[in-house]
């Protein structure tokens, strides 16, 4: 993932860099320093933020049938 995929799906879910940091547990710096070159995004950011995605939907999705019930 390059780090502009990466900055546009943080927006795209309403997510910044400094949540994202807390939420997996790693330094706001660490997340603010990686770029396409000297420190790319590391492998596992993908599948991680794919998860978030999907866990926000269920969580949607389980709210709405909660409503209904």
């Amino acid at each position: 993932m390059k780090k502009e995929d990466f900055t546009k799906t943080l927006k795209d879910i309403n997510l910044s860099k400094k949540e994202f940091a807390n939420l997996s547990n790693i330094s706001y710096n660490t997340v603010n320093n990686w770029n396409d070159e000297n420190r790319p995004v590391p492998p596992w950011v993908k599948s991680w933020l794919q998860n978030y995605i999907d866990k926000k939907k269920f969580d949607n999705i389980k709210n709405i049938i909660k409503d209904e019930i």
